[in-house]
């Protein structure tokens, strides 16, 4: 039996000869790569991509190796594919991103909108973003919001995407695929949520307490200390501030913010009543023009994969590969096709970035409804 030190020798004797080939055949891909460029040809080729994994699985003597062949050529043919990717970009073959530069967002004169109603989180999102002197109203649903950017009504829309604690909008997501609106901004706010009531009130009197769903989920701790209370889910936590002072109950309370509190005439009871002290909630500002500022440093997409094994994996490298730092990773169900999904990806990088125009580059030959959200 030969030592392991012999054995150790003879594999670092076949590792080089797999580097000087494998440098041999990027070069080769690397020609094939230019007649592709000259010819403004397609880089994914999935038919001789299936034949090449079938003829090299034949050539190997067992099961286990038949798959490791398979793996390692994998690998292999989206290196050569990466390679030639970045050959299209260095051409122009990209072509301009469909999205405009801009210094900055007209602040000052744009109308935006939220959604809720005076003193809901969204509008106190909204100011913190625009200012305390923009010009807005307000809708009663998300969709609203979207449509009414999408009609002219609004320049901008606030929009909340994420929760610390709850997670995802889903809605929001959904939403953004549905229309062509585009994200160009986004604000984070903390999320402190206050029990309030009629003036005056005494938690003893309390029996009914009113909130958003989320809300109430953030603040099951206190709420548990008071067994008797009935929680009643409303779709914003404004709505509740407001409708404990439309209904002048003193049996009533609601967990909202404190400024909604102060816009709704009501005090606060209990402060600070959130389970996680650092809660906070992200905001995302939409608009219908395709537009983004040089400066920014954030890109969403949301893509498809084909339903296969490895579809995420062999996506997912083309930011490994381009050295960008995915920061979030979000599926939703694909409407109308069970059990599929689509992803939404929030990536580090500017639209003018080399490595992100051979990541766009990639994925669009390689995903199935590839859609630049914004970049932000």
């Amino acid at each position: 039996m030969a030592a392991l030190d012999d054995l150790r020798i003879r594999l670092d004797e076949i590792d080089g000869q797999i580097v000087r080939l494998y440098e041999e055949r990027m070069k080769v891909c690397e020609e094939v790569g230019e007649l592709k460029v000259k010819s403004w040809g397609r880089v994914l080729d999935r038919q001789r991509e299936r034949n090449k994994l079938n003829d090299v699985a034949s050539r190997v003597s067992n099961d286990f190796n038949r798959k490791g062949i398979q793996e390692l050529y994998e690998q292999l043919m989206s290196m050569s594919r990466k390679l030639q990717y970045q050959q299209m970009v260095e051409a122009g073959a990209l072509g301009r991103l469909p999205f405009i530069g801009i210094d900055s967002l007209e602040k000052d004169t744009a109308r935006v909108v939220y959604q809720g109603v005076e003193g809901a989180y969204g509008q106190a999102a909204m100011l913190k973003f625009f200012g305390e002197g923009c010009n807005n109203f307000h809708v009663r649903t998300f969709r609203d919001a979207m449509e009414a950017i999408e009609d002219g009504a609004a320049d901008y829309a606030v929009l909340p995407i994420e929760n610390s604690s709850a997670g995802a909008v889903t809605e929001v997501y959904d939403l953004l695929v549905e229309f062509e609106n585009y994200i160009v901004g986004e604000t984070i706010l903390p999320v402190r949520h206050t029990l309030a009531g009629l003036p005056g009130t005494d938690l003893n009197q309390i029996r009914r307490v009113y909130s958003k769903a989320e809300a109430l989920m953030q603040t099951t701790r206190f709420l548990s200390d008071h067994p008797d209370w009935e929680q009643i889910s409303v779709v914003n936590t404004a709505v509740a501030a407001k409708k404990i002072l439309e209904d002048k109950d003193s049996t009533q309370a609601a967990v909202c913010s404190a400024y909604a509190a102060q816009v709704h005439g009501l005090s606060v009871l209990v402060d600070e009543i959130n389970d996680d002290s650092n809660n906070s909630t992200r905001f995302i500002v939409v608009t219908n023009q395709k537009v983004f500022l040089k400066d920014a440093s954030k890109i969403s997409i949301c893509f498809e994969v084909p339903h296969q094994s490895g579809s995420l994996y062999r996506l997912l490298s083309h930011f490994i590969y381009n050295d960008l730092n995915m920061s979030r990773i979000e599926s939703r169900p694909v409407e109308g096709k069970s059990w599929e999904y689509r992803f939404f990806v929030d990536f580090d990088g500017n639209m003018g970035d080399a490595a992100v125009k051979n990541t766009i580059r990639g994925l669009r030959e390689e995903a199935i409804n590839l859609k630049i959200l914004g970049n932000y």
